[in-house]
């Protein structure tokens, strides 16, 4: 399960009361059951209460968990076949973003997503999840080769942002984002794009210009991160819980404003507490967007998205 969350501290108090109690029971000749029974009823509405009633801050730090299931994660559980390629065939692999083929139900498609680490060591060797331009290019000669074959895109989303160094920006950063922006909006085939955990900056939008964006339960999508906010808007990166509530960067709130398509629900407590459901929930959430959209044209494809950026937010004249 990994690391304890600060809001749920009630919730694992109350378990670890539970473990006790049937501890001693099973040691003793006491008979504890009918106890045991209620304060199990009362974990079961405690759990209920406290994950159905999660503030902004609070999604960010499930979304942040260091267990989150990864985009490698839910290629495993959902896709068979699956082959990586590598490289962006100009100046090297980024670790950051993995992608190759494989097949769903059937159906071959292309599968592109950003990839973080959950240890030290992984999390180096993926560079936290923050790509470097090669892994932009890859994910791009990755989408150029699926409209070539006719293969829709999947695409996943969970980075902080892209990489800010020195020899990233010397490497063209910024170009290859933009490309990316580009060169997606004008895909001939499904482009489905879904945020598994962080949905940082022009970082997560160079994966996310697609005919459906999904978005599971707890995961955030945002301009910067609330900590960068708060720097910049108060000069106090501690103020960022209150940044987290006045950029409205959950999936509920950017549902309500039309950014997003669907809210894939989360398993109670976090897509960590069981990923291989969680997998599933999102299988169907995929299932229904190919079902949509592979029966629409090129042009059509073109136009829905087209369509999907020109709607979104409004404005004065």
């Amino acid at each position: 399960m990994g690391k304890t969350l600060a809001f749920e501290e009630p919730i694992v108090k109350l378990r670890e009361k539970i473990t006790e109690l049937e501890q001693f029971t099973k040691d003793s000749e006491v008979d504890l059951s009918d106890e045991i029974e209620t304060l199990k009823t009362r974990l079961k509405n405690l759990e209920e209460d406290i994950y159905g009633n999660m503030e902004t801050w609070d999604r960010v730090q499930v979304a942040r968990h260091q267990y989150r299931p990864t985009t490698l994660d839910y290629i495993e559980a959902l896709f068979e076949d699956f082959i990586q390629l590598h490289g962006d065939r100009t100046f090297g692999d980024d670790a950051a973003i993995v992608g190759g083929i494989a097949s769903f139900n059937s159906l071959p498609i292309t599968i592109i997503g950003h990839q973080r680490g959950k240890d030290t060591k992984e999390n180096v060797k993926r560079n936290f999840g923050m790509p470097h331009p090669e892994g932009y290019r890859k994910a791009l000669r990755l989408m150029k080769q699926a409209e070539k074959f006719n293969r829709p895109i999947i695409c996943f989303i969970d980075t902080k942002g892209a990489y800010p160094g020195k020899a990233a920006e010397e490497r063209g950063q910024s170009e290859a984002i933009a490309r990316n922006l580009v060169e997606m909006a004008g895909l001939t085939v499904p482009v489905i794009s879904i945020v598994i955990g962080e949905g940082g900056s022009g970082g997560a939008l160079a994966l996310g210009v697609a005919n459906h964006i999904h978005m599971l339960e707890h995961s955030t999508y945002s301009v910067i991160s609330p900590e960068g906010a708060a720097s910049i808007l108060w000069k106090d990166a501690s103020l960022s819980k209150q940044a987290a509530e006045a950029m409205r960067i959950t999936a509920p709130h950017l549902k309500e404003m039309g950014i997003i398509d669907e809210i894939i629900p989360e398993i109670l407590g976090g897509a960590h507490r069981n990923p291989k459901e969680q997998a599933s929930r999102i299988g169907e959430a995929i299932h229904r967007s190919l079902d949509e959209l592979t029966r629409l044209s090129k042009d059509e494809l073109i136009q829905n998205r087209y369509d999907k950026f020109r709607e979104i937010g409004v404005f004065a004249e």
